[in-house]
C-alpha cells in the first residue's frame, strides 16, 4: 500500500515539472515570437526593409547589408527600443562604399585669326605639355591660351585618339570650334568654297577614330569679291577663263554655257561670291563673250561695271565697229564699254637701250629686279617691297634712273612685283603699254588671282599677257603621295627592316624602332589613307592561340603609331594566325617569313573590289558551295574545342 502510494506521489511531481517545462518553452516561445514582431515592425516603420530579425528563444539576431555605417548603427538602436540591447546579436554587414565617379573629360578648342583658345578638363596623366606642342605646329605661330584643368583621374578609352585628331582638325581648318572627348567629336568650321567644303569633310570623316560619335558640321559661306571680275581669252580657235566669278549658280551656268559656244572645252571654274556690280552680271557677260566669238577671238575683261575689249590684230574695221556698237546697245544700264582696236601694222624694233623693268624669280628663291625706274624714291621703294616680300638676302636690285618714263610707270612695277610673288619661279617685263608674266605656280587659281589683283591696281588699257604654267609637282597638296603609294612606301620600309617581336608575344623588339619611327613620318602624309595592318604567324602551335597572337601584334604596332601621336583612324587592326603563309612552315627560313606584318589598303566603306566579286561568283557557280569568309572560319577556329594534349609552346611565333 505504502509502494503504491509511493509511485503516486513520484509521478505527480514528474507530470509536474514536465507541466513547468512546457509552460516555460510555451512562455519562451511567445515572448520570442512578439520581440521578432515588435522588432520587425520598428524597423519597418523607419524604413530599414533591407535588415531581418531572428528569434532564439530570448536572443534577437538582426542581419542583412546596411548601406552605410551609420543606417547598422540605426537598425540596432531602433532595435534596442523594443528588447533589451544585451539580448539583441548583430550580424549586420556594410555595403562597400562607390568610389567615386571620374568627372566626363573634355576639352573645346576655338580657333580663329586671332589664335587658338583649350578650355576643359582632362586626366592628370595625360601628356599636356606634348599636347600642347602638338597645337603650337598646328597653330602657325598664332597665340594659344590655355585654360585646361586637371584631374587626377586616368584617361578614359578613346581619348588619346580624340586628342591626336583634334590636333589633325586644326591643321586642316582656319576657322573651327572643335569639341573633344573620349566618345564624343563635335566638329563646327567655315570653309572658303564649297569644293574646299567637300574636300575637308571628306579627308575628316575618313580620319575620325572609328569608336566616338562624329558630328561634323562645315559651312561654306560666299566669298566677298573685290572687285567682281572675269577674264575671258580667246585665241588661235581655243577659249579659256583667266579669272570668272557669278552671284548665283543660275548665273554661273549661263555663263560657262556662253563661253562654251564661243570655243571653251574642258573644264573651267567660275567663283560663286558676294559682291556683284548689278543683277544683271550674267547677261552682261553673256553678250560680251558672244562679240568676242563674232569678232573671231580677242579679250574681254569686266572690273565691277567696267568693260574693256580686245579685239585680235587683223580684225576688220567695220566689223569691230559694229560689234562694239550692238555690245555697247545690248550691254544693261550701269555697264560702261571700252574697246581697242590694235594697230596691223608691224611694231618698229625698239630701239637699243628701249625703257623697260625686268623682274625674275629663280627655282631657289633668288631675285633680281634690273631696268628702269623714274626717280631714286621710287628705287628704294621697289627693293624694299621686294625684300619684304621675299627676304632682304634674297633680292639683287641694280635698278636705273630714268626721269622721262612713261605715266603709270611705278604702278606697273609694283604691280609686277607683286604678280611675281604669286609664283614659284618665273618674270615679269614691264614696258610702256605692256605687263607680261611669265613662270610657274602650284596654285591652279594663279591666274584668276592675277586677274583680279592687277585689273585695279593698273591704268586702263594696260595690255596684260599671262603665261603661267601650273606644275602639279609645286602643289603642295596636288603632291601628296597616292593611296597606293603611301602603302608601298611603307611596306618598304618593312621590307628593309623588319617589326618583329619577342618570341611568343606582343611587344615589339627595340630593333624594329627605327621602321616604326620611319612609318610614323610618312603616316603623316597619309593620314587620310584608310590602311589594315595585318599581323600574321608561321603554323607553331595551336590555331586559335596564333591567331590571337597576330591580332595583338597587329594592335601593338597601331598603339606604337599613336605613341609617336600619329592619327590611327584609319587604321584597322586584323590578325590572320597562320592562315596566309607567303613561305614553306617546314622550314626554319620560310616560319620567318610567315611571321611578318603588313600594310594593305582598304577599299572606300560600302564598296567591293570588283575582281573579288566576279571571282566569288564565278566559284560559286562552278562549284556549287557557299564560300565562308576568313573571318567566319577564323570564328569556327575560336569555337572548336582543344584537347588537354595541344599545348601552345610556340616560342618563335
Amino acid at each position: 500500500m505504502r509502494s503504491h502510494s509511493t509511485l503516486v506521489a513520484f509521478l505527480s511531481v514528474v507530470a509536474a515539472a514536465l507541466l513547468s517545462v512546457g509552460a516555460a518553452y510555451f512562455a519562451v516561445g511567445v515572448i520570442e515570437q512578439r520581440s521578432v514582431s515588435a522588432v520587425e515592425n520598428t524597423l519597418n516603420e523607419q524604413q530599414m526593409s533591407w535588415a531581418h530579425v531572428e528569434g532564439d528563444g530570448l536572443v534577437i539576431t538582426v542581419t542583412g547589408t546596411a548601406p552605410t555605417e551609420a543606417a547598422r548603427f540605426r537598425a540596432l538602436s531602433a532595435a534596442g527600443t523594443v528588447v533589451d540591447a544585451a539580448r539583441i546579436t548583430d550580424f549586420i554587414t556594410v555595403a562597400e562604399a562607390e568610389g567615386i565617379t571620374a568627372p566626363r573629360f573634355s576639352i573645346e578648342i576655338l580657333q580663329n585669326s586671332d589664335g587658338i583658345s583649350l578650355i576643359g578638363l582632362i586626366p592628370g596623366e595625360y601628356d599636356h605639355s606634348g599636347f600642347l606642342e602638338d597645337l603650337r605646329s598646328a597653330a602657325k605661330g598664332r597665340p594659344i591660351v590655355d585654360l585646361l584643368q586637371k584631374a587626377q583621374y586616368p584617361a578614359p578609352d578613346g581619348w588619346g585618339e580624340a586628342m591626336l585628331f583634334g590636333t589633325y582638325a586644326l591643321r586642316q581648318l582656319d576657322r573651327s570650334k572643335i569639341s573633344l572627348s573620349s566618345d564624343t567629336i563635335l566638329v563646327n568650321a567655315v570653309s572658303g568654297s564649297q569644293e574646299e567644303r567637300a574636300r575637308l569633310e571628306s579627308r575628316l570623316r575618313r580620319a575620325a577614330p572609328k569608336n566616338a560619335r562624329f558630328i561634323l558640321e562645315i559651312s561654306a559661306p560666299r566669298p566677298v569679291l573685290t572687285p567682281f571680275t572675269l577674264r575671258f581669252v580667246s585665241e588661235n580657235g581655243e577659249a579659256r577663263f583667266d579669272a570668272c566669278a557669278a552671284d548665283t549658280v543660275t548665273t554661273q551656268a549661263r555663263i560657262l554655257a556662253a563661253a562654251q559656244a564661243a570655243g571653251l572645252t574642258g573644264r573651267a571654274n567660275c567663283t560663286l561670291g558676294l559682291g556683284v556690280p548689278s543683277t544683271r552680271w550674267g547677261e552682261a557677260v553673256e553678250r560680251g563673250i558672244r562679240a568676242v566669238s563674232r569678232l573671231g577671238g580677242g579679250t574681254l575683261n569686266f572690273v565691277d561695271a567696267d568693260v574693256t575689249l580686245i579685239a585680235p590684230e587683223g580684225t576688220d574695221a567695220t566689223l569691230f565697229n559694229t560689234t562694239v556698237a550692238e555690245l555697247e546697245a545690248d550691254l544693261p544700264q550701269l555697264f560702261s564699254l571700252s574697246a581697242t582696236l590694235p594697230e596691223t601694222e608691224e611694231e618698229e624694233e625698239k630701239e637699243e637701250g628701249a625703257a623697260e623693268f625686268v623682274a625674275t624669280l629663280s627655282p631657289e628663291g633668288q631675285v633680281q629686279l634690273r631696268g628702269w625706274v623714274p626717280n631714286d624714291r621710287v628705287r628704294k621703294a621697289a627693293q624694299s617691297y621686294a625684300r619684304a616680300r621675299f627676304g632682304r638676302d634674297a633680292v639683287y636690285a641694280p635698278l636705273s634712273l630714268d626721269p622721262d618714263l612713261p605715266a603709270g610707270w611705278p604702278m606697273r612695277v609694283f604691280s609686277g612685283i607683286a604678280a611675281l610673288a604669286e609664283l614659284n619661279n618665273g618674270s615679269v617685263l614691264v614696258d610702256a603699254e605692256h605687263l607680261s608674266i611669265k613662270g610657274v605656280t602650284g596654285n591652279q587659281d594663279t591666274n584668276a588671282q592675277l586677274a583680279a589683283m592687277l585689273a585695279t591696281q593698273l591704268p586702263e588699257n594696260t595690255d596684260v599677257e599671262f603665261d603661267v604654267e601650273y606644275v602639279e609637282a609645286l602643289d603642295p597638296i596636288a603632291a601628296l603621295p597616292t593611296p597606293e603609294e603611301c602603302v608601298a612606301s611603307i611596306n618598304a620600309v618593312i621590307q628593309a627592316n623588319k617589326i618583329t617581336f619577342a618570341p611568343g608575344a606582343d611587344r615589339i623588339d627595340a630593333a624594329a624602332n627605327s621602321s616604326i619611327d620611319q612609318i610614323a613620318s610618312l603616316m603623316k602624309e597619309c593620314e587620310a589613307v584608310p590602311m589594315e595592318i595585318a599581323g600574321h604567324t608561321d603554323s607553331q602551335g595551336r590555331e586559335s592561340m596564333n591567331f590571337d597572337l597576330s591580332q595583338a601584334r597587329a594592335e601593338a604596332v597601331v598603339n606604337a603609331l599613336m605613341a609617336r601621336r600619329v592619327l590611327t583612324g584609319n587604321l584597322t587592326a586584323q590578325g590572320y594566325g597562320e592562315t596566309r603563309p607567303i613561305a614553306d612552315n617546314d622550314t626554319e627560313e620560310g616560319r620567318e617569313d610567315n611571321r611578318r606584318i603588313e600594310f594593305t589598303l582598304l577599299p572606300p566603306e560600302g564598296s567591293q573590289p570588283a575582281d573579288e566579286s566576279e571571282e566569288a561568283s564565278s566559284e560559286t557557280e562552278e562549284e556549287g558551295v557557299e564560300e565562308t569568309s576568313e573571318a567566319d572560319a577564323d570564328a569556327e577556329q575560336e569555337e572548336t574545342p582543344e584537347t588537354a594534349e595541344q599545348e601552345a609552346t610556340d616560342e618563335q611565333n
